[in-house]
């Protein structure tokens, strides 16, 4: 693990468009289990137990330092438990599109939050490249008929909260460098699993009749966790060694990767709008500055 505990700038972009892509096909195998009777709640829960596991074994200096540090660990566990939890939710329960459009309004809320809490300074550049995102997601994600994106149901407030949480994570992230990637990580594995345990008793079908489930879904949910153990850790190295500002441009790649996904695995058809938006996206993240500063 020498290689993450070193300032790698490459390796830095590849984690967080890992992420961004990792997380624009998730919403599928997610899809995919909630047709068969494993709610969101009950997924996440499975998927990030095997990842709090798996990461406890492998990581345990990580996992011990999250009680060593609980006035860190505890607000950033809290942050990406509800980011990640609240999202799977309403891609499962609302419209994917307007989620997707209020969850991707947290480049603006990263640029408030960097101010506020990192006193991280944003030149002209990185508010054009902000601006150019943005706008990018609107042309690929607005509606005319769906009216103003302002959450208008339980869904869509949950695609919005969990946006405003996914830059309070990276902030936080991005704060906690007396903090090891494992330690962080962990922190984020343990707050989704236990986000997911409380909500548990609420869920109506929090236990899906046995007959329904087979080894392809516990081979499924086994795959997850583990590609959410990685993702989480490459994000992590990311973050920590990226601007937030920069970061939040570069996780918007994922509406690129969701509408390709969704036109080979839903047969959903890719429109000229969307095609123009997702080339705004890739501008702004060709044109982020760099640098960790």
């Amino acid at each position: 693990m020498r290689l993450l505990t070193t300032k790698h700038p490459a390796l830095a972009t590849f984690g967080l468009l890992f992420g961004a892509t990792a997380w624009g096909i998730i919403w599928y195998p997610y899809r995919l289990l909630d047709q068969a009777g494993i709610s969101g709640v009950t997924a996440s829960l499975a998927t990030y137990a095997v990842a709090v596991v798996l990461g406890g074994l492998l990581f345990r200096q990580g996992w011990r330092k999250v009680f060593v540090h609980p006035a860190t660990m505890l607000p950033l566990a809290l942050a990406a438990g509800w980011t990640n939890l609240s999202y799977v939710l309403a891609v499962i329960d609302g419209e994917v599109m307007r989620v997707l459009l209020l969850f991707y309004l947290s480049p603006l809320w990263t640029l408030l939050l960097a101010r506020l809490l990192l006193d991280e300074p944003t030149s002209r550049r990185g508010v054009f490249v902000i601006a150019l995102s943005l706008t990018g997601a609107f042309v690929m994600l607005w509606r005319p008929e769906h009216g103003l994106p302002l959450p208008q149901n339980a869904a869509e407030w949950l695609g919005f909260s969990s946006g405003v949480c996914f830059a309070l994570t990276n902030v936080l992230t991005r704060r906690a460098t007396h903090l090891s990637l494992e330690a962080k990580s962990f922190a984020i594995w343990a707050g989704v699993a236990v986000l997911a345990l409380l909500l548990l008793p609420f869920v109506s079908t929090a236990i899906p009749e046995p007959p329904r489930i087979n080894s392809s879904h516990w081979l499924l949910m086994l795959g997850l966790g583990i590609i959410i153990m990685v993702t989480t850790l490459l994000v992590q190295y990311g973050v920590t060694h990226t601007r937030v500002t920069r970061a939040s441009v570069i996780f918007l790649f994922e509406l690129v990767v969701a509408s390709i996904s969704s036109y080979l695995l839903a047969g959903e058809v890719l429109t000229a709008h969307e095609w123009i938006g997702g080339t705004m996206i890739v501008a702004a993240t060709l044109f982020a500055p760099h640098g960790e500063d």
